[in-house]
C-alpha cells in the first residue's frame, strides 16, 4: 500500500519499495555487483533475504518493507529513539550489509552522512519496539502490525546516544 503525505509544497511517498528503488542512481560503489542481475534494488534485497534466511517471498517482502520504514523513520527523526524486534532487524541488517546500497541510502536520504549501527549486546525489554511501531504509524507509514507485535517488548539493543545512529 502506498500512502502519500501532502503538504503545501511537497508530496512524499511512504511506499518502502519506491523509496528503496529510488536509491539506485545514488549507488556508486561495486555497481556491477549491484546491477548485473537486472533486478530492482527491492527485488535484489528480497532475493538476498531469501538466500540467507528460511522464509517465503511474502515474508521477506514484509520484513524488508518494515525495515525500510524503520530506517527512514530513524533518518527523518534523528532525535527520536527507535528500535526494532528481531524479525524486522533481519531486514535492517540486510540493508546495512549490502554496503553499496546502504551508502546509497545514506547519500539520498541522510544528506550523505553515514548512518551508524552501534548496538549494545543485551536486548532491551522495555517496549521500545511497540512504541516504534506506533511512532512510525504517526509518521504516515502503513506498518505490518503483526511484525511489530511479534517482538513487542524484546527490542534490538540500539544505542540512542551515538550521534546519527539508529
Amino acid at each position: 500500500m502506498t500512502v502519500a503525505l501532502e503538504s503545501a509544497t511537497t508530496s512524499r511517498t511512504r511506499d518502502p519499495q519506491e523509496l528503496l528503488n529510488a536509491v539506485a542512481p545514488h549507488i556508486t560503489e561495486l555497481t556491477v555487483n549491484i546491477f548485473d542481475s537486472g533486478m530492482s534494488l527491492w527485488d535484489r534485497e528480497v532475493a538476498l533475504l531469501l538466500r540467507d534466511h528460511t522464509m517465503v517471498r511474502d515474508m521477506a517482502e514484509r520484513i524488508l518493507g518494515n525495515a525500510v520504514m524503520y530506517v527512514m523513520g530513524s533518518i527523518e527523526n534523528p532525535d527520536v529513539h527507535l528500535g526494532v524486534g528481531k524479525l524486522v532487524d533481519i531486514g535492517v541488517h540486510q540493508l546495512i550489509l549490502d554496503t553499496p546500497v546502504w551508502w546509497g541510502i545514506c547519500r539520498l536520504y541522510n544528506g550523505g552522512r553515514f548512518k551508524h549501527h552501534a548496538p549494545f549486546i543485551e536486548r532491551r525489554r522495555d517496549g521500545l519496539c511497540l512504541r516504534t511501531g506506533e511512532f512510525l504509524k504517526s509518521q504516515g507509514w502503513y506498518i505490518d502490525e503483526e511484525l511489530w507485535a511479534i517482538d513487542g517488548t524484546d527490542c534490538s539493543p540500539c544505542d540512542d546516544k551515538v550521534p546519527d545512529s539508529h
